[in-house]
């Protein structure tokens, strides 16, 4: 295949999707977005669940402006989003209903039904996974625990990306990424861990094939041809379909003294590793082992994310983002910090409310401000960066001198600044759209058309712009002060 050329990057996230137009010049990728549409859990009867129905027809949507507005060829479609979310399909490939979003209450408690099973060492040793309820293993075993209906019908499951790559080719396969999320494969062997989950009470046998990034799924039924208005066949490529997996193959110039954190709803917070790492201070520190792209390892900490200040702005209801960040800058520093992964703040009803709630019952002052609220979202997360970043060093034996934030979290200067600031390490920030990028880099790894990822990271660079962010010495004082009580609670 000669250059220029054209795929599609799908990237979902859990508040929209966006179908992007990726062009190749045989140096670095142009992106044009085609298509955004809003996503979101909905409610049903108390559950939280997806839209998966709407979501595909937005995605095809996506396509047909595609197949409208240009006439080249298209080389190439990859789905990638968020993790440990699934479908459960039947023995003739039926949808059999909603998946349910991580957030539903359905979890509660079935960690510890788990370990009754299975402790945590071993589950940890096998699947190398940070322990939170909202991963696959436990929302898995909630359907076993109420003794579903669902679970005898089901044939075969599906995480996310891997449905809409189902849809797309006819092929069910689970990519390597956004299985590794499960906390149900063995990161040492890259395969189901079976037995384990046999053990648990989870039919290993719902597990479709494991299937890596880079390779060629099959190609887009002809029936989506039709429908889109498409000029040619397509291939479907697995790319990182697990959306942080795309995202940092397009960190530019990550490397052994450099931390990534893919910031957005939440933030992943790692480092790329050979092998994973098990021992048991990564257990007692509560990392996580996920698989990346050219089979690499991802080892890194899930953080809430700009999560926290998204759901007090929906609460806030008519205020810009510009606004929010002003009346930041105009409050006292450092005046309230909270544990942005306290369980407090996985789904309240009102998050300022939450925020508040939690200061008062470990004694740190309220936010009474817009200002001060943003303040105390943004700083936390910061001070939670830092502890993970040296978390990261006390695991690796590195020392990490850059912090290379990704994802649309890196428009948010203050929150840059703040990660220098309270880190005391530089900060570059950028690109913005680096998951739908490192989308795109994956597809033309498959093509032929970039030859490793070493590569795809150059590409990255010259495909983006970023942005550097220096630690400012006179500060270090009050954020050390300030680490100091996040430590103390």
């Amino acid at each position: 295949m000669t250059h220029p050329l054209n795929v599609l990057s799908i990237d979902l996230g859990a508040s929209s999707g966006r179908v992007l137009l990726a062009r190749w010049d045989g140096a670095r990728f142009v992106l044009q977005e085609l298509h955004r549409f809003p996503n979101g859990a909905v409610n049903v009867m108390g559950h939280l669940q997806w839209d998966v129905l709407r979501l595909w027809s937005e995605i095809k949507d996506g396509i047909a402006r595609y197949a409208a507005q240009f006439n080249e060829p298209l080389a190439g479609i990859g789905v990638d989003t968020w993790g440990v979310d699934f479908a459960l399909m039947d023995r003739a490939g039926h949808l059999l209903g909603n998946p349910y979003c991580y957030r539903d209450s359905r979890t509660d408690g079935m960690m510890e039904k788990v370990f009754q099973r299975a402790s945590r060492a071993e589950i940890f040793s096998q699947t190398g996974l940070q322990f939170m309820p909202i991963n696959t293993l436990f929302q898995l075993y909630s359907l076993v625990d109420a003794n579903d209906p669902l679970l005898d019908i089901a044939d075969t499951m599906l995480l996310m990306p891997d449905l809409f790559h189902y849809w797309f080719s006819g092929r069910q396969v689970a990519e390597y990424t956004i299985a590794s999320t499960t906390q149900m494969l063995h990161c040492g062997s890259r395969t189901w861990a079976s037995g384990l989950l046999n053990r648990v009470g989870i039919p290993a046998r719902l597990l479709p094939p494991l299937f890596h990034p880079g390779n060629l799924i099959g190609e887009l039924r002809g029936e989506i041809i039709r429908e889109t208005n498409l000029k040619n066949a397509v291939p479907v490529i697995a790319v990182g379909s697990h959306d942080t997996a795309s995202a940092v193959v397009a960190v530019p110039a990550l490397d052994e003294h450099s931390a990534y954190i893919s910031s957005g709803t939440w933030s992943l917070v790692g480092v790329e590793i050979a092998e994973p790492i098990l021992d048991e201070r990564a257990l007692r520190l509560n990392f996580t082992n996920e698989g990346g792209v050219n089979n690499t390892i991802r080892l890194l900490k899930n953080v809430a994310g700009l999560w926290l200040l998204q759901e007090c702005k929906r609460h806030w209801g008519d205020v810009g983002w510009d606004e929010v960040i002003a009346h930041a800058r105009e409050a006292a520093p450092l005046k309230s910090l909270i544990d942005p992964d306290a369980a407090d703040f996985l789904n309240p009803a009102d998050m300022p409310e939450a925020i508040r709630s939690y200061c008062r019952r470990v004694g740190e002052p309220e936010s009474d401000t817009v200002g001060e609220m943003v303040r105390c979202c943004l700083e936390s997360l910061a001070l939670k960066y830092r502890w993970v970043i040296e978390a990261l060093e006390t695991l690796t034996g590195r020392e990490i001198k850059t912090i290379r934030i990704v994802g649309g979290g890196s428009q948010n200067k203050l929150l840059c600044q703040f990660t220098a600031d309270a880190t005391q390490r530089v900060v570059v920030a950028g690109p913005v759209e680096a998951t739908a990028l490192g989308n795109a880099l994956v597809q033309a790894m498959a093509l032929k058309q970039i030859e490793s990822l070493a590569q795809a990271r150059v590409a990255a660079l010259a495909s983006s712009s970023t942005e550097i962010f220096t630690p400012q010495q006179n500060e270090k004082g009050k954020w050390d002060e300030g680490y100091g009580r996040l430590e103390r609670k």
